[in-house]
């Protein structure tokens, strides 16, 4: 059977990733309280044939609010809960820190939702890093082994939760008078150096089993624990060469877990500007910077280049003079094509319109170009999937369901819309109920 591109979108924006978006006509600026903004995405997401909604967090605030609303404010948990009852077949995958919530309560509320969905969570599983996140709950910041050690503890024992409640437990049957075969629902009497728990769990199993585990893609520790517990690893190439490298990684630390490789998907996050035209989407997309203050985008802009752009001058090409000193800054992923722009006579602004400072690999085009772009990723083996970033939420959603998946669809590379309603199934994930056998314990 031929493989099929998997697909997430990320909601944490509640108007959209581009900094102009909450300044748009159409935008609520009161959006980033309304879940009904994040219910909405993610039915149009689950008519485009996507597989997950994302949620990221972060438990503090670091964000200026006098230039934009807060990245992330609303709870994953509870937003996702809100969608699960207004959508029908997309994942629901929020992010849940293993540093401060207790193991039994994480596998708890997972569970809930799991069941809640009819088998479509996921659990985006990160350990926090930020000073300020330690501070909101009052703990000071344990050593970065410290951290993994509890992601270690945290994975295994909610996973043993989950697993408490064995679906040879059986339903409840009014006529034998039994509700429950009690030898099926355990105690696991699991505690490490950082949490622990007695169990069982109270609430049964869901269609897949389990939450799919999701983890990011940051290094050492992280794909070490990703090839032990996760389903996704979510990772941030910038091209191709730098996709297949992260995936080969991936898929290697989960044969050193004992795993198959195909057992843990690799996701790379990637955002569109879509238009009917390559000029209509350029245009759809100046709109969106007129909405900013062009000073800090120029200079970054500037920074790329290696030249001082003129905000005076921010419409007109660069001179040829400042054009034989601008230089590709090395460190910075798409500071070639800006440069390339440049040296096609697009002005400042408009090679901003052109996603340049996008910190995501993408596009500003049509359509096609878009599923040319995704079609390549994935037969070089550099993705199995791709996780949706959008620049306006207003109609960037809508705009990919109605225009990039019918072509994706076409040439076989999307799922129809008729299969598998869990998330495990979806993603063509085995179905798991409490830990993996083949993982014999952690190493600190």
């Amino acid at each position: 059977m031929r493989r099929t591109i998997s697909l997430g979108v990320a909601l944490g924006d509640s108007s959209g990733v581009h900094p102009g978006a909450w300044r748009m006509p159409h935008a609520d600026p009161g959006a980033y309280t309304d879940v009904g903004v994040q219910v909405r995405a993610a039915q149009a997401a689950e008519r485009g044939g996507v597989d997950f909604a994302f949620l990221p967090d972060r438990v503090f605030l670091r964000d200026d609010l006098g230039a934009g609303p807060p990245i992330f404010s609303m709870e994953p948990l509870m937003v996702l809960t809100a969608v699960a009852r207004e959508t029908e077949r997309i994942g629901l995958v929020p992010s849940a820190s293993t540093s401060f919530t207790e193991p039994y309560a994480l596998a708890r509320q997972l569970r809930a939702l799991d069941v809640i969905s009819h088998g479509r969570a996921g659990w985006n599983a990160v350990p926090s890093y930020e000073p300020e996140a330690f501070a909101n709950h009052g703990r000071p910041m344990p050593p970065r082994e410290g951290k993994y050690e509890r992601l270690h503890e945290t994975v295994q024992i909610v996973q043993a939760l989950w697993g408490s409640w064995e679906r040879e437990a059986g339903d409840p049957d009014p006529v034998s008078g039994t509700f429950a075969d009690m030898s099926r629902i355990r105690p696991i009497d699991l505690h490490g150096r950082h949490v622990g728990s007695r169990g069982p769990l109270q609430i049964p199993p869901s269609p897949q089993g389990q939450p799919v585990v999701f983890m990011p893609a940051a290094g050492g520790a992280s794909i070490q624990a990703a090839g032990m517990y996760a389903g996704a690893v979510i990772g941030m190439p910038n091209t191709i060469e730098d996709g297949r490298a992260q995936r080969d990684m991936v898929r290697r630390s989960a044969i050193a877990a004992g795993r198959a490789p195909e057992e843990i998907l690799f996701f790379a996050f990637i955002g569109f500007g879509l238009g009917a035209t390559h000029e209509s989407a350029l245009e759809r997309r100046r709109t969106l910077e007129d909405r900013t203050d062009p000073r800090p985008r120029l200079a970054q802009l500037s920074a790329m280049l290696g030249v001082r752009i003129d905000p005076a001058a921010a419409d007109r090409s660069l001179p040829a003079e400042q054009l034989e000193r601008a230089a590709a800054h090395p460190r910075v992923a798409r500071a070639r094509q800006a440069l390339a722009l440049a040296h096609e006579g697009f002005s400042p602004r408009d090679i901003l319109a052109h996603g340049v400072l996008d910190p995501n690999p993408g596009l500003v085009g049509t359509p096609g170009a878009a599923a040319r772009m995704m079609q390549e990723w994935f037969e070089a083996e550099a993705v199995d999937g791709f996780v949706l970033v959008i620049d306006d939420l207003h109609d960037g959603i809508d705009a990919f369901a109605d225009q990039v998946s019918p072509i994706l669809r076409e040439r076989g590379l999307l799922r129809a819309d008729d299969g598998p309603t869990t998330l495990r199934g979806r993603l063509g994930l085995p179905e798991q109920l409490g830990p993996d056998p083949r993982i014999r314990g952690a190493e600190s």
